[in-house]
């Protein structure tokens, strides 16, 4: 029985190590599909997301589900903590406990004890180990427990650093594009004010951006369930929103260089494929059509009103077409595990800016 709770014990701590290294260290996509990682999150993720559905979108939902974000890092974080306690621990009680205490008797609980004072550098001295097997096993294990302390010390910087980039962004879309953000009105406000020329510059950026969101999310998966500040707001949104733009910008606007659009769709579309990977979702087209043929004919009417007309015709249609169900299906699956609501091609009437609001008015 103690032979195998060695092997056990050697099985959990390598297993967690090399899992806190791919989640933090590794800075790449990792394919494997039993990790202590998924196995934590994808349950708690699961059953918390089960409950939410039946709220109705808006405010209140969005402001509790902003709180899984970072208690599911804690969580991950405590039971990696957690995991390598018990696994050191174990591999204790699996050389017969051989420990020096209060009431000198081999028991788990004290294996346990001495494990956690280890881990977390107390050193309170009240057990020690009395075999030179468990002393390396106690030194090993404070060696872990302070590099442990190190990582996750270096771990949330990184991932916060990375959050905040992304949202100043977001931030930045809501003048150009509106609250929840829409590829109409954006396109709209640009050639309202004369702005146009502004449109490559705009869609560099947001290349530059759907790019750096990749590579984050991809290291940190984590980071796709931190949500925005606003509940109109998230980062799906707007990647949506700059998809659905570009479309429109490679079919044909009036005065709109093409290439840099179909630059800016290319890395997004690429980000979008990626992370539903990542996460595990299979493309599924929406259930209904986020642009059906009375709302594109709005879409023409809005932008031909602003000088900025949209190429019409069967072969524009069927290029705009074909170019939504290379993204649309992605899109809508992460929507539907993340409950972020996508973006409407066109904005409600009447609707304020969020910077345009505040609590008092």
């Amino acid at each position: 029985m103690r032979a195998l709770a060695l092997v056990v014990a050697a099985a959990v701590i390598v297993g967690i190590l090399w899992d806190a290294f791919e989640t933090i260290v590794l800075p790449r996509r990792v394919s494997r599909r039993l990790r202590l990682a998924r196995l934590t999150l994808v349950p708690t993720w699961g059953l918390i997301s089960s409950v939410f559905r039946r709220w109705p979108p808006g405010g209140r939902r969005e402001n509790l589900l902003g709180y899984y974000g970072p208690l599911a890092v804690i969580l991950l974080l405590a039971s990696w903590a957690a995991g390598l306690i018990l696994g050191f621990a174990l591999l204790l009680w699996g050389l017969g406990s051989p420990l020096a205490g209060p009431d000198g008797r081999p028991v788990l609980g004290t294996d346990i004890y001495l494990s956690g004072t280890t881990f977390f550098t107390l050193g309170l001295g009240d057990v020690t180990p009395r075999s030179w097997g468990a002393r390396a096993i106690t030194v090993a294990e404070a060696g872990i427990g302070f590099s442990f302390l190190a990582l996750v010390i270096s771990y949330l910087p990184v991932l916060y650093q990375s959050f905040s980039r992304r949202e100043v962004r977001i931030a930045l879309l809501d003048a150009w594009a509106g609250s929840p953000p829409t590829a109409v009105e954006l396109v709209r406000r640009l050639a309202a004010y004369d702005h146009t020329e502004a449109f490559g510059p705009f869609l560099d950026q947001w290349e530059s951006w759907a790019a750096e969101l990749l590579e984050t999310h991809i290291s940190y998966p984590i980071l796709c369930f931190f949500r925005s500040q606003h509940d109109n707001q998230s980062w799906l949104a707007a990647l949506t929103t700059v998809l659905d733009a570009c479309a429109l910008a490679m079919v044909g606007l009036h005065g709109v260089p093409s290439r840099g659009a179909a630059l800016a769709f290319a890395m997004a579309r690429h980000a979008v494929v990626d992370l539903s990977q990542v996460l595990n979702r299979a493309p599924r087209p929406p259930q209904g059509d986020r642009l059906p043929a009375s709302d594109l004919a709005r879409v023409r009417a809005v932008l031909a009103e602003a000088g900025i007309g949209l190429r019409h015709g069967r072969e524009a249609d069927a290029q705009l077409a074909e170019l939504r169900r290379m993204y649309e299906p992605y899109v809508n699956s992460l929507s539907g595990l993340l409950l972020m609501p996508l973006p409407a091609w066109l904005p409600a009437p009447g609707v304020k800016d969020n910077w345009q609001k505040s609590a008092w008015k």
